[in-house]
């Protein structure tokens, strides 16, 4: 697995243990110390940023709410959205795909078809949302 693969998935894997312990992914970092910086970057920018995030994915999940979402599928959305909001230098289909690859590893292929296409939605808007 390539090292920025790597990082995205630990940024949803700490995504998800916070939420699922009720702590800040700081809490998280902090038991597991030798995380690549990436990931750190990532999850910090999904929670500092949730509310912009949720309200993107209320936007585009087409009648699905973030309530209904398996959370470790909420976790990879979110880190996905965060790069496609706030690191215009990367290429939204390799955003996408990594996203679809990690969901295939952590949660199942229906779940990679769902974030592939929400993903896909959001990166259309990509200019626009990233402006707002």
């Amino acid at each position: 697995m390539r090292t920025r693969t790597k990082a995205r998935q630990r940024a949803a894997e700490a995504l998800f243990e916070a939420e699922q312990r009720a702590v800040g992914v700081a809490d998280v970092f902090e038991r597991n110390p030798d995380v690549n910086e990436y990931a750190k970057i990532l999850a910090y920018e999904v929670e500092a940023n949730t509310d912009r995030i949720t309200e993107v994915i209320d936007t585009y999940a087409q009648q699905w709410s973030i309530e209904r979402m398996p959370a470790v599928d909420r976790a990879i959305t979110r880190v996905g959205i965060a790069e496609l909001l706030f690191h215009p230098a990367i290429d939204s289909g390799v955003i996408i795909s990594e996203a679809v690859e990690i969901a295939g590893v952590l949660s199942t292929d229906d779940s990679g078809k769902f974030i592939n296409g929400l993903l896909g939605r959001i990166a259309e808007m990509r200019e626009l949302l990233a402006a707002s």
